[in-house]
């Protein structure tokens, strides 16, 4: 049966570049919601000291919860080799950072789409950056998961591999038993492109997802498919909202997950508009599992 655990949406800017609220703050919020797990982001300020990585696991297994997914955004896609080979690097860090944590999870990305690059130099980065983490994550006993992302929240420019053709053959050229998918419905809206479709391509790479959930403030999915999900910033025309009342079939994406076996962490990316509302997607998120997994 898939598990729950919690990212901190609403609060990036506040544990990642300000430092007003401190990460023992979120656990201490995020344990009080009925989840599993707490979902951590390698740019939290305060992992910069590594004496924290394991005394923020042991403050999270004190409450009862694990640390099963680091979110990581390394950036291989950049022409310039030596900045790659500093990514490759980092990357291996964020794994030891997950391991410490107790994670299983660590995410991988693509890389940003400059406009420089062909689709095929891009997808050849990406590949050789991934597969060079690939021994070092096997060894550490983490897996890979690359996520269909729009847009780290510090990049200039968008997810490279954000279009669902790019997407696919990415992860169809990495073939090996610690590398597989973050599944997140709601990015592939902001692509302009069907969630559910990426998914049926997918579901059998398919380890983690996030739950999110969007809704159009203005005009029709085919207005924002028109704008290509807004490439250079947020759409305009889609918000973060509570799961389950946005435009994500979470019956046809939980049927499609059960039928592959699916029993992965689910991480909700959710609660801009407050606790209160992470804590109903908790409960929607809840009743679908206990209906798809009973």
């Amino acid at each position: 049966m898939p598990k729950l655990a919690a990212f901190p949406k609403a609060f990036m800017q506040e544990l990642c570049k300000d430092g007003t609220m401190k990460v023992s703050e979120w656990i201490e919020l995020a344990s009080q919601l009925d989840i599993q797990g707490l979902e951590w982001y390698a740019g939290f300020l305060e992992m910069a000291d590594e004496e924290n990585w394991e005394k923020f696991r042991a403050e999270v297994e004190l409450k009862g919860k694990k640390i099963p997914m680091l979110c990581c955004s390394p950036d291989f896609t950049h022409p310039d080799k030596d900045f790659r080979l500093k990514e490759i690097e980092k990357q291996k860090n964020w794994i030891r950072m997950c391991k410490a944590l107790g994670g299983q999870y660590c995410r991988v990305l693509s890389g940003q789409r400059r406009p420089e690059l062909s689709i095929e130099q891009g997808i050849n980065f990406a590949v050789e950056c991934i597969e060079a983490c690939l021994p070092f994550a096997e060894n550490s006993k983490v897996t890979l998961i690359i996520e269909n992302h729009y847009k780290d929240d510090f990049w200039e420019f968008p997810e490279f591999a954000q279009k669902m053709d790019v997407f696919c053959e990415l992860v169809g050229r990495i073939n090996h038993p610690n590398f597989g998918v973050n599944y997140d419905p709601s990015n592939t809206f902001l692509a302009g492109e069907d969630p559910l479709e990426l998914l049926y391509r997918v579901s059998n790479r398919v380890l983690s997802m996030h739950a999110s959930d969007r809704y159009l403030i203005e005009g029709t999915i085919e207005d924002l498919r028109k704008e290509e999900g807004g490439a250079m910033g947020y759409a305009k025309r889609l918000r973060h909202g509570e799961i389950g009342k946005g435009l994500n079939d979470y019956d046809a994406i939980f049927t499609e997950l059960k039928r592959v076996g699916f029993d992965g962490w689910i991480s909700i990316e959710d609660g801009v508009e407050g606790m209160e509302q992470l804590a109903r997607s908790v409960d929607f998120l809840k009743n679908k599992i206990a209906k798809y997994w009973p």
